[in-house]
């Protein structure tokens, strides 16, 4: 997508460095764990009637029940989000996404948050920017 020109570095020196990234690929501990972060939405059935039980349950909202035994002993994740992605919520938090338009915030979500430019460190664009 960089190379066809359909996503753009500004300014265009950029490209060599996302391209150097690309094609060097080395392993490299990106976590940035916060304790205190958004706790990412997981849980676990801690009944196990069910060899289905052993996969997450996946939900925006915590469940009352296991999906898979009806079992009601869940127990959340205690991972939360890193440091970027819990940083990357906040507009959406403050702007009551996505109910915006219910709480009468579309227009300032727009406006303060178009989504249509990233701005990011040049250590990072492998990792966060890809296309």
């Amino acid at each position: 997508m960089v190379r066809s020109g359909q996503i753009r570095f500004y300014p265009d020196r950029w490209v060599k460095v996302y391209e150097h990234w690309m094609t060097n690929i080395r392993d490299w501990c990106i976590s940035r764990q916060l304790w205190w972060g958004h706790r990412i939405p997981v849980w676990y059935c801690e009944d196990r009637r069910s060899p289905a039980c052993s996969e997450p349950i996946v939900r925006r909202s915590a469940p009352d029940r296991c999906p898979h035994c009806d079992g009601q002993r869940l127990r959340q994740d205690e991972d939360v989000l890193d440091t970027w992605f819990s940083s990357w919520l906040w507009p959406f938090s403050v702007h009551n996404w996505p109910n915006e338009k219910q709480h009468g915030t579309d227009a300032d979500l727009r406006y303060f948050y178009p989504t249509n430019l990233l701005v990011t460190a040049p250590e990072i664009i492998f990792f966060w920017s890809r296309g």
